[in-house]
């Protein structure tokens, strides 16, 4: 009885918006940003995204994938991918399922479903090598839950921005991510529990609220269920899936975030066994001006070309007809030498 009270009335309470949030995008011009697209979903969903293509380059420098972050769209990260464009990348940004025109809004079918979704779109869409995918705020959570997986061999590099960890990071402000997110606690623990014993029946009842404004144009996420919470963020044991990082990572904050301590990501990434990922802290930034400033997106596409450095200079010495970009090649000059001439 205790559980099924829990389940009906124990779930996250309404949130006036945060103006740290939402304002910033006042001032975005969204002009230049291009149509959204589908590809099909293992399930049959279509699922949207937007292709930003570099005029006249073909595939240009290679490919950026962006993954917003909770609540938002593709639209939220429109000027990041312009940044991106104009550095001569392909830029894929993504409504994850569950937001935008993707699937049924805050919802999921099942945990883990985000993971599946986005080995299909790669399959589908072959974005050009090095892939980067870059993934802000939750989004940068979920970057490093498929970074840390075999699903990461997808990709070349990980760039986190401000990403969200876990509740229990020493990275989490958790008052102020309390003022962006309620957290219906007694139905999430009793979800917790029954996920435990193999009873998925109830994950999709919401467990987060957000604090967004009512805004139709904006087309935010006001709820997340069960499912889709679990789904876009790193597993519990985020430690070891930092550890298991087998691609070039970086992650980048704002000095001023209002919902994570941008001096903390050092430590914690040392804490976990890898003091090679270096951390970026912008001046002056916070979370969300982190994708919108100049400083913010300049420092992103810095820390994408240094990644794609290796890659690039492999790919220069290697003689043009021998070039191959096959699955397995992130970060290998797969030089194929063409077969020998018949001398009859």
């Amino acid at each position: 009885m205790a559980m099924a009270a829990c389940l009906v009335w124990g779930g996250p309470k309404p949130l006036p918006p945060l103006r740290s949030i939402g304002d910033p995008f006042k001032d975005v011009r969204f002009d230049g940003m291009p149509a959204l697209q589908t590809f099909t979903a293992r399930d049959g969903t279509p699922l949207a995204y937007r292709r930003y293509d570099p005029a006249g380059q073909g595939n240009g420098r290679g490919s950026v994938m962006l993954v917003h972050g909770s609540s938002g769209n593709s639209n939220s990260v429109h000027p990041l991918a312009q940044s991106f464009l104009e550095a001569g990348y392909t830029v894929y940004a993504f409504d994850i399922r569950g937001h935008g025109q993707s699937g049924v809004k805050g919802q999921v079918g099942y945990i883990g479903q985000l993971d599946d979704d986005l080995e299909d779109f790669v399959g589908a869409a072959q974005p050009a090598r090095p892939r980067t995918l870059l993934g802000f705020s939750s989004g940068g959570g979920f970057a490093l839950r498929v970074a840390g997986s075999p699903r990461g061999a997808q990709f070349d590099n990980f760039l986190f921005m401000a990403p969200y960890i876990h509740y229990k990071a020493m990275t989490n402000r958790s008052g102020a991510s309390a003022a962006w997110a309620s957290v219906g606690l007694a139905r999430l623990v009793s979800l917790v529990l029954l996920n435990r014993v193999g009873v998925p029946t109830f994950n999709d009842l919401p467990v987060l609220n957000f604090a967004v404004a009512e805004n139709p144009k904006a087309d935010l996420v006001r709820q997340y269920s069960y499912a889709l919470a679990v789904s876009f963020q790193p597993p519990d044991g985020y430690r070891a899936a930092i550890r298991s990082i087998a691609r070039p990572a970086e992650v980048m904050a704002g000095a001023d975030d209002e919902l994570f301590f941008a001096d903390q990501y050092r430590p914690l990434l040392d804490e976990a066994g890898r003091p090679d990922i270096p951390v970026t802290v912008v001046p002056a930034t916070g979370h969300i001006s982190l994708t919108l400033s100049p400083a913010g997106r300049a420092a992103a596409v810095a820390a994408v070309q240094r990644m794609d450095a290796p890659f690039e200079l492999a790919w220069a010495a290697c003689p043009v007809p021998w070039r191959s970009t096959a699955p397995g090649a992130a970060h290998t000059c797969f030089c194929v030498p063409p077969p020998a001439r018949s001398s009859t």
